[in-house]
């Protein structure tokens, strides 16, 4: 009893009963065919139909087991336990140092790092995820990635940093998991955590995530027990037809009026983005603070502006018979 082929579909073949001995199975990618010579002596198959496989390394878009996928989110959120809750950057991967909106980027990620002192996240990638990462990196502050295995529509030759270390940066073979962890490390637990999520110009991959994040606040699915601020970064108006789609969703009913624009806040400039998480965190700044220093000497410290509240300042532990004096 022998076999021909009836069809295939990438490196699978389907085979039904024939009567001849030798088969010439041919199978490819488009731009390579091979053929395989079955001799029908050598087997024995029932009648019906027998699906021929070529065995292939897992691809990182296989799901062989959802253990997979849950061990790879297992290893996001021990990443963020090392390292730290933050602020959480979404934005192209494409739009390199010759592009204004890179060190748009760049400046933005250093001072909102300096204002919140906290661990920033990022895709870890090239583009505009490079430009924040060496902001944040130039502020001295800490931080973290979720890379992926794909980026720029191409796949990446290796999985390792150009400058980050290994263990500041984990490489997701699946999309699910890299969102798991990104929501993961916005979320605010106490009072004295400062996250945000920071939207900057982006294609696809970027609107995908933002419009997830988006619905998880807009239903309290975030996970965070204390308010997140998120802010789009619409740089020379780069979201404007966005907007005036979501405007367009408000005036046929698909959402509430004003309901888009209480869960973000749309920013122009790095500016107002700092002013706004300034005024979140409830920050004092441009104020004056009189120290009046314990000793013979009455010596007093002037200090023009500061961040944080005045506890913060350590100034009771460096001086302790300092009392505080605010104008």
């Amino acid at each position: 009893m022998g076999f021909s082929m009836v069809g295939f579909m990438g490196s699978h073949g389907l085979l039904s009963n024939t009567h001849q001995r030798m088969v010439n199975f041919h199978f490819g990618n488009g731009r390579q065919v091979q053929t395989l010579k079955l001799n029908s002596s050598y087997w024995s198959i029932p009648s019906g139909r027998v699906l021929l496989c070529k065995r292939q390394p897992i691809d990182f878009e296989d799901r062989t087991s959802p253990d997979e996928v849950r061990m790879e989110i297992k290893r996001c959120y021990e990443l963020i336990q090392k390292l730290g809750r933050g602020a959480v950057y979404l934005g192209s991967s494409r739009l390199g140092q010759d592009h204004p909106h890179y060190m748009q980027a760049l400046e933005l990620a250093r001072e909102i790092a300096n204002l919140l002192d906290c661990t920033s996240w990022t895709g870890a990638g090239p583009g505009l995820m490079d430009a924040v990462t060496k902001g944040v990196l130039q502020a001295g502050k800490p931080v973290g990635g979720f890379k992926i295995g794909k980026e720029a529509n191409q796949w990446t030759s290796t999985n390792i940093h150009p400058y980050l270390p290994s263990d500041t940066y984990f490489t997701c073979r699946f999309f699910s998991s890299r969102k798991h962890g990104l929501v993961d490390a916005a979320v605010r637990g106490t009072v004295s955590d400062r996250t945000a999520v920071v939207v900057l110009p982006g294609g696809i991959g970027t609107l995908d995530e933002v419009f997830e994040i988006l619905t998880l606040i807009q239903l309290n699915r975030i996970g965070s027990e204390l308010p997140v601020p998120f802010i789009l970064m619409n740089y020379d108006s780069f979201y404007s037809k966005l907007l005036g789609f979501l405007d367009d969703c408000e005036d046929w009913g698909t959402v509430s009026k004003g309901e888009v624009a209480s869960l973000w806040k749309v920013c122009n400039e790095n500016s107002e983005a700092l002013d706004y998480l300034a005024e979140f965190y409830n920050f004092r700044s441009e104020e004056k603070l009189e120290v009046g220093l314990g000793g013979k000497h009455g010596s007093v410290l002037r200090v023009e502006s500061w961040e944080g509240s005045a506890p913060e300042l350590g100034l009771a532990r460096d001086f302790p018979e300092t009392s505080l004096l605010f104008e």
